[in-house]
């Protein structure tokens, strides 16, 4: 659960021990009729609807406190409460439109940083495994970047450089995939470009060492036994301990016998 300010969530910090948010019953109605009501019963009516957890129908309650007083302080947390509601149904879309309304109107509020934190949230849980198309982790990472980059000192941006660090683990992962399927075409330079941009782009994941020997494997394929050993020496020099050196070294052993020795561990 995210945190948010007492200024936002007014008398609702009961939600705090709210679990499993991504559930969420109650549907949203979208075509609702204009009914027009006073804005602390609009507000009011949302609150409830929250507090009972049918998070798509308080999304649209609270969006039409916005649309029936856009200019009253109510509208402003309105949309703020919108935004949390459509996360926490699992409706992104609708929870980064929100968010990004606010931004829009207020970008000097001291709530933005919970706005652009939901943006980045919403992303982030759009991310798709590593055999589908990676869009939406980029579009996490641009998103946890911008949060960070505007407020580094916040407990959301502490949140979001835990996020990147995974969200490049996913990328890194996506292209040893795609490498892994050139390499075993036998189409290995495209096998060694993927592998590459593991080694210089994600070098701090927890794919590099693997990245690292196959491009030992292909640069061998491909007789290119120097480049092979060049790469052999970085994953000794900085993953000596992996499986990945043992494999390499073995290798590199057999087929190019000229070079480095594996040096000796230390007992």
């Amino acid at each position: 659960m995210p945190r948010f300010s007492r200024s936002v969530l007014l008398s609702l910090s009961a939600l705090a021990v709210l679990s499993g948010c991504a559930g969420g019953g109650g549907k949203a109605r979208k075509d609702q009729s204009y009914v027009a009501q006073d804005v602390e019963t609009l507000y009011t009516a949302a609150q409830a609807t929250l507090a009972r957890r049918q998070y798509r129908l308080a999304g649209a309650q609270f969006d039409e406190v916005e649309r029936q007083h856009p200019y009253s302080v109510w509208a402003r947390r309105a949309q703020l409460m919108s935004s949390f509601c459509y996360y926490a149904a699992g409706e992104y879309q609708e929870a980064i439109g929100a968010a990004q309304r606010f931004l829009s109107l207020h970008p000097g509020s001291r709530e933005a940083p919970y706005a652009y934190y939901m943006v980045a949230l919403s992303h982030y849980n759009q991310i798709m495994p590593v055999n589908k198309d990676q869009k939406t982790t980029q579009q996490a990472l641009d998103s946890l970047g911008e949060l960070i980059r505007r407020y580094p000192n916040t407990d959301y941006a502490a949140d979001a450089r835990l996020k990147i660090d995974l969200a490049r683990d996913h990328l890194a992962g996506k292209e040893m995939e795609i490498g892994r399927f050139y390499q075993s075409q036998g189409l290995y330079l495209a096998a060694i470009i993927r592998f590459r941009t593991v080694v210089d782009k994600f070098d701090t994941t927890s794919h590099t060492p693997e990245a690292l020997h196959r491009l030992v494997e292909s640069y061998l394929a491909m007789g290119i036994p120097e480049e092979a050993a060049k790469a052999a020496a970085v994953l000794g020099n900085n993953h000596a301990e992996s499986k990945w050196y043992d494999r390499s070294y073995k290798l590199i052993s057999r087929w190019v016998p000229e070079a480095p020795k594996k040096p000796a561990t230390q007992g």
